[in-house]
């Protein structure tokens, strides 16, 4: 098995920067019974949008196992965990809290404190209450001010012993993917919605950071963002010209807002009817002061220009792929770390989510998966090479802690260091985990010296 190894003069060996795993909460937790249905529960139940047929009803039954999962965690010898609170599991449709779902966290929370860990929370991870999209979800702009009465409510409780606190996670995907393509829940179509959509989710990022600055203010604030890097086809200026609009439309859509609280150029190229609806201050509420900015890196785009004048995303070369079809390009993670950089001035980043799906197979009750090694390899190795860049990077988090249920994938994808036997409920270290594990000792003995 080879190992996971960082360059010996590597900033990602300081004893300040952080590495971690992340889960989210509908893709591990279970025990649907225990709270109210989200929306991912309704598209679960809908005709062909899962793949599998699959749902999150027992998913990797965490909510049950959650202290055996915390163990894994400590055994992973990693310094964090990241994952997401369920709105549907700790409010109430009144706007109360739901003591024994809130409780489920607190305790998470206590545990992992009590290890050493810090604990990295995600308010939203796409599980929206169903009643709240029967009244309109994300394009209704209530659903801003009521994410921020439930982002009041938990965070007054769990307060400063939470580290870090996100508020959205990838609204690229909440608003874009699940409001405008329809291929996540709550499976909406058209560029109004999308838009509109993606745009009440960030207003309901401002909202909350306003409640979190009071309820927590020894704490970092910030909120999850994910960006494929664009690069044109062709040198073609159509294509160039494709490339830009591709990223504003998809990605700079939401960190425009955040940094310089305005839309990226390309809102200009569309129709009135499928701009959104802006009020006056809604900007200045999107862009409240971040403490960091997580970053989730995957794949990169390659765009070209269609007939009717609009980007089109090239598919992938077959070849360096993972499960999901996304090309390996580790060196495009640098090129946009260092981009981001360059154009903004940012707040301190995080690595958020980093990882892969590949085709694990279980044999003798062992995972050698040499391939998602040699990603999470390289994907170090152009973390590191942004930091000697000058990119401020503070820690990254390896997706995912366990197999779990992938979304529109259903369970047909593994991303984990740890498989799921998903009929038993069994835990079993992939290699990658082991290798994990053995970089963070190596590292805390370099530490140590």
């Amino acid at each position: 098995m080879t190992k996971l190894a960082l360059p010996y003069d590597s900033k990602m060996l300081d004893e300040e920067f952080i590495f971690g795993v992340a889960t989210s909460s509908f893709q591990i937790e279970g025990a649907r019974a225990s709270r109210l249905d989200s929306i991912w529960d309704t598209f679960c139940a809908q005709e062909n949008t899962i793949s599998d047929h699959s749902h999150g009803d027992v998913a990797c039954d965490h909510i049950n196992r959650w202290q055996e999962d915390v163990q894994l965690i400590c055994d992973l010898g990693v310094d964090a965990y990241r994952f997401s609170i369920s709105w549907p599991r700790v409010m109430h449709q009144d706007g109360s809290v739901n003591e024994a779902g809130f409780a489920f966290y607190d305790h998470l929370v206590d545990a992992l404190k009590e290890q050493g860990k810090k604990v990295f929370v995600t308010l939203y991870h796409w599980d929206l209450p169903q009643y709240l999209e029967d009244e309109g979800g994300w394009l209704n702009r209530n659903t801003a001010v009521e994410f921020a009465k439930y982002c009041d409510a938990i965070s007054a409780r769990l307060g400063s012993k939470v580290d870090a606190y996100t508020t959205l996670n990838e609204p690229f995907c909440a608003g874009y993917l699940s409001y405008e393509l329809g291929i996540h829940a709550p499976g909406l179509t058209g560029k109004k919605n999308g838009r509109q959509a993606s745009h009440h989710l960030l207003l309901a990022h401002g909202l909350a950071m306003q409640v979190l600055r009071k309820n927590c203010p020894d704490a970092d604030l910030g909120i999850v963002i994910n960006i494929h890097p664009g690069y044109p086809q062709t040198d073609s200026a159509a294509d160039i010209e494709a490339t830009k609009m591709g990223g504003e439309y998809l990605f700079y859509w939401y960190l425009d807002p955040l940094l310089k609280q305005c839309y990226p150029s390309v809102m200009d190229k569309l129709t009135d009817a499928e701009k959104p609806d802006i009020q006056d201050g809604d900007m200045a509420i999107i862009g409240q002061p971040l403490d960091f900015i997580g970053m989730n890196y995957y794949t990169r785009n390659v765009y070209t220009m269609d007939a009717n004048g609009w980007f089109s995303i090239v598919p992938p070369p077959q070849g360096n792929l993972t499960e999901m079809g996304w090309e390996i390009v580790p060196g495009a993670m640098t090129d946009m770390l260092v981009s981001l950089h360059n154009e903004y001035t940012l707040p301190p980043m995080f690595i958020t989510e980093n990882g892969a799906a590949m085709p694990d197979k279980l044999v003798g009750n062992q995972v050698h998966d040499q391939d998602r090694i040699d990603y999470f390899q390289s994907h170090f190795l152009a973390v590191h090479n942004a930091m000697e860049q000058g990119v401020n990077i503070k820690g990254y988090f390896a997706w995912s802690l366990l197999d779990n249920f992938e979304w529109a994938e259903g369970y047909s994808k593994r991303f984990g260091l740890i498989y799921i036997d998903y009929e038993t409920q069994e835990r079993i270290w992939k290699d990658s985990a082991i290798a994990y594990k053995n970089m963070l000792t190596s590292r805390a003995l370099v530490t140590s010296e």
